[in-house]
């Protein structure tokens, strides 16, 4: 019975290696990305997409081991999920109540230390950001959130 069910689990295992998740790649300049509408301070931007822009961009850096389903698949969701919630490369697409309201939750997130999300910072290390990149993400954001509310009231 034991060898049925492994056997029965290597030729999933082998099926599942067949489906591959489209990939989260554009090779499309991102005229809609947040630093074209906004200014974006060389810092924070390079640590938005060291820590953010896997999974809140339009291009996902895609380690090996994304290439051995069902790993693949499950990184996919993730990353689609991450764009649902907010997606820097077409932040500029966004109405300004939106876009004031994801810079609030951005403060919000990391401030609660739940971004970068610790199943990505476990074998990302260079994503967890120092109290230093807290900081300055966090004031940029709240600096950016103020301006678009101040838009929204003019």
């Amino acid at each position: 019975m034991f060898k049925k069910i492994f056997i029965g689990l290597i030729i999933l295992f082998v099926v599942l290696q067949f489906i591959r998740p489209s990939r989260n790649i554009s090779d499309a300049a991102a005229v809609n990305d947040i630093s074209t509408a906004y200014n974006v301070p060389a810092d924070v931007h390079e640590t938005l997409k060291k820590a953010c822009y896997d999974c809140h961009s339009n291009n996902t850096r895609y380690p090996w081991y994304t290439n051995i389903q069902p790993v693949g698949l499950w990184m996919q969701n993730h990353i689609n999920e991450g764009k649902e919630e907010i997606n820097f490369s077409e932040f500029a697409t966004y109405k300004k109540k939106k876009q004031a309201h994801k810079m609030e939750e951005v403060v919000k997130m990391i401030e609660k230390n739940e971004m970068p999300l610790s199943s990505y910072t476990w074998i990302h290390k260079d994503a967890i950001l120092t109290d230093a990149e807290k900081t300055a993400v966090i004031n940029w954001a709240k600096a950016l959130e103020s301006q678009i509310r101040q838009q929204i009231t003019e």
